[in-house]
């Protein structure tokens, strides 16, 4: 894969970090701290997310789709700046949720609200290592696959994921995988796709043959 969210997130720490000394060269150093922090935060997820690293437990994700407090305080200007820009993505896009692959399977982007769930009380695997898992979601089987948008998971847990998902699906129950946005997630589990990844490979003919 390319490298995507490591440019994005260095050009937003780039961004940041002359913010910074256009208001500390008129003596605004003190209240331009905070600008100071966020583009030391962006310049760390850039590193972080870069393909050859490819570390997103940085952010301090838990099993159950949950944030420690510290991690939350710590990493707030990207964890919020990612938040926002998901739902302003959305709204302006006017994009579905989710999408139907087959019966019982769907895929889509981060369910912020329960509406934004697919019915039938889903199964989710969560692809995302910045989004939490919101309260209202706490009685759905749930499986967390940390990882960074425009990249793909380790293949032992791709391995786990599908192997979780084929006993969901053994007992009827529909599942949903989501990373941060529907229309990346449905290009990779598009068998016709030109870059059929292994991890869409393992879930398409696992789950949908």
């Amino acid at each position: 894969m390319g490298l995507g969210l490591s440019v994005l997130i260095a050009m937003k720490a780039t961004a940041w970090m002359l913010l910074y000394l256009f208001f500390s060269r008129f003596g605004f150093t003190v209240l331009a701290i905070p600008l100071l922090y966020a583009s030391l935060i962006s310049w760390l997820v850039s590193i972080a997310s870069h393909p050859s690293i490819d570390l997103p437990m940085l952010l301090g994700k838990n099993p159950d789709g949950t944030f420690p407090i510290l991690s939350t305080i710590m990493f707030s200007p990207y964890l919020y700046f990612a938040r926002a820009f998901s739902m302003a993505r959305r709204f302006l896009t006017g994009e579905e949720p989710y999408s139907q692959i087959c019966e019982g399977l769907y895929v889509g982007g981060w369910p912020a609200s329960p509406r934004l769930l697919p019915p039938g009380n889903p199964a989710i695997i969560d692809c995302t290592s910045e989004f939490p898992r919101i309260k209202e979601f706490k009685r759905h089987s749930y499986l967390c696959v940390p990882t960074w948008d425009t990249r793909a998971p380790q293949p032992g847990q791709i391995e786990s994921a599908v192997k979780w998902a084929c006993r969901k699906r053994a007992r009827n129950q529909p599942v949903y995988v989501h990373c941060a946005y529907v229309s990346k997630l449905k290009r990779l589990l598009d068998p016709g796709s030109i870059g059929l990844t292994r991890w869409s490979s393992l879930v398409f003919y696992s789950l949908l043959l």
